[in-house]
C-alpha cells in the first residue's frame, strides 16, 4: 500500500535497495535509490510519475490495491527517462485512453522510446489542471537534467512536484527528511547535484529565482528519488543556489594513478606540503584507477583547487585519469585552480598531457607541472613537498 502525506497525496513509488549503479553503469549509488510516484486525489485524480522499467508490473499491481485505475483521470510524466516513465507500459496497458500530461520534449522522448502514440496532453509554464478544490499548475525545467524536465505545484497542499531537481540516490523506509541520518542524506544531495546537475548551474539559479518570483508558499517538495522534504524544504533550495554558484570548500583534492607506486608517493608528498603551508585545508586524495569515479567527482566539486598526476604509458597517461578527465571536461567546473604531476622511465609527456587536459576542462593551472624520473628518492619527494607548498600558498 501507498503512505499518505498530506491531505490528498499519497506515495506510491518503489524503493530499490539493491540498486548499486544507474544510468547504465555510469553512476554509483551506495545506498540504493527511490523512485517516488505520487497519487493526488480530490474530485479528480492524477498520477505524478511512475517508476523504473523493472518494476513496471509490480508498480501497477499495487497500484490497484491503491486504487481501481479506471478512476486515473490524469498520468503526468514530468520528465521521459525510464526511471521515471518505466512503469508506463504496463500501467497504459491497463488504462490505455487516460491522457498524458508533459512538456512538448517530453513526447518527443516518450515515444522515442516506447514507441506508443498515447494520448498525450502537451503543457507549458503557467499552464493548470484543476482536480476539484485544488489546482496543479506546471513549470517547465528544461535541463533540470533533461530537455523535457518540469515541475507541478499543488495549491492548497503547498506541494512541489519537484522530479530529479532536489532528490538523491538514497534508498529508505522513513521517508522524510527530517527522519534520515542527515549526514548521508546531503552526501547523497551534493553527489547527486556534483555529477548530475554541475553542468547546468545557471539554469538551475534561473529557474530557482523563477519558482521563488511567483512567492508561493512551500510546505513540501516531493522530489522523484530519494526523501520528501517535508521539515524545512527550503534547506534544499538554498543550497541549490549555493551550489550552483561555482561551489567550493576550503579543500583540496589530489586525484591520480599509478603503475609503481612512484605517482604515488608524489601525490603524498605534495598532500604533506600542502598541510605544511595551510593546516586548515581539508586534503583528500585518490587513486583514480580504484576510488569510485562518482565519489571523486564529488570531491572535485567541494575543492578550490585539484592536483592531477599520472606516469607516462605511451606517451600519454593511465586511462582511468583520462577516462575521468573526459568526464570532468564535461561537467564544467568552474573557478577551481589546478596543476599537474607525474613519474617517467623514458620519455616523460604525462605532465604536457594532463596540462592540456586540464586546461581544456577549464581549471586554471597556477603553476608549471613536476615530472620526476622512475622512482623518486628522498631529495625528489622534499621538491614533491615544496611543489605542494607553492601550490597552497597561490591558493
Amino acid at each position: 500500500m501507498g503512505v499518505k502525506i498530506s491531505e490528498s497525496v499519497t506515495w506510491v513509488g518503489k524503493v530499490d535497495w539493491e540498486l548499486k549503479k544507474f544510468h547504465g553503469e555510469d553512476y554509483s549509488t551506495h545506498r540504493g535509490s527511490s523512485y517516488n510516484s505520487y497519487l493526488v486525489r480530490d474530485e479528480k485524480v492524477a498520477l505524478i510519475d511512475t517508476v523504473w522499467s523493472p518494476f513496471g508490473e509490480e508498480f501497477v499491481e499495487k497500484l490497484k490495491k491503491e486504487i481501481d485505475l479506471s478512476k486515473i483521470d490524469y498520468i503526468i510524466a514530468n520528465h521521459g527517462e525510464i526511471d521515471h516513465s518505466g512503469g508506463l507500459p504496463a500501467l497504459m496497458r491497463e488504462i490505455p485512453d487516460t491522457p498524458i500530461y508533459c512538456t512538448a520534449n517530453a513526447v518527443k522522448s516518450l515515444k522515442g522510446q516506447f514507441h506508443e502514440n498515447w494520448n498525450f496532453v502537451t503543457v507549458k509554464t503557467g499552464d493548470i489542471l484543476k482536480l476539484g478544490k485544488k489546482t496543479l499548475t506546471f513549470v517547465e525545467a528544461p535541463m533540470l537534467h533533461w530537455p523535457d524536465s518540469m515541475f507541478e505545484y499543488l495549491d492548497g497542499e503547498e506541494i512541489l512536484f519537484s522530479n530529479d531537481a532536489f532528490g538523491q540516490h538514497y534508498a529508505t523506509e522513513l521517508l522524510y527528511n527530517d527522519l534520515v541520518d542527515q549526514a548521508e542524506l546531503y552526501q547523497e544531495a551534493i553527489k547527486y547535484y556534483a555529477n548530475i546537475l554541475t553542468p547546468f548551474s545557471k539554469l538551475v539559479t534561473r529557474k530557482i529565482e523563477e519558482v521563488l518570483a511567483f512567492k508561493l508558499p512551500l510546505k513540501m517538495i516531493c522530489p522523484s528519488h530519494g526523501v520528501i522534504w517535508r521539515k524545512d524544504p527550503a534547506q534544499i533550495v538554498k543550497k541549490y543556489l549555493e551550489w550552483a554558484g561555482d561551489y567550493q570548500e576550503n579543500q583540496v583534492t589530489i586525484v591520480y594513478d599509478t603503475m609503481w607506486d612512484g605517482t604515488k608517493k608524489m601525490a603524498e608528498a605534495i598532500a604533506k606540503g600542502i598541510h605544511q603551508t595551510d593546516g586548515t585545508v581539508t586534503i583528500k586524495l585518490f587513486n583514480a584507477g580504484k576510488s569510485d569515479k562518482n565519489d571523486i567527482v564529488t570531491e572535485i566539486f567541494r575543492a578550490k583547487a585539484v592536483l592531477f598526476g599520472s606516469p607516462t604509458v605511451n606517451k600519454g597517461i593511465l586511462a582511468p585519469l583520462s577516462g575521468m578527465l573526459h568526464e570532468i571536461k564535461g561537467l564544467a567546473f568552474k573557478k577551481k585552480k589546478a596543476a599537474v604531476f607525474g613519474t617517467y622511465g623514458w620519455s616523460g609527456e604525462s605532465v604536457d598531457v594532463l596540462s592540456a587536459f586540464v586546461k581544456d576542462a577549464g581549471f586554471e593551472v597556477i603553476q608549471e607541472g613536476l615530472k620526476k624520473l622512475w622512482y623518486p628518492d628522498e631529495i625528489n619527494l622534499k621538491d614533491c613537498e615544496r611543489f605542494g607548498k607553492e601550490f597552497a600558498a597561490k591558493l
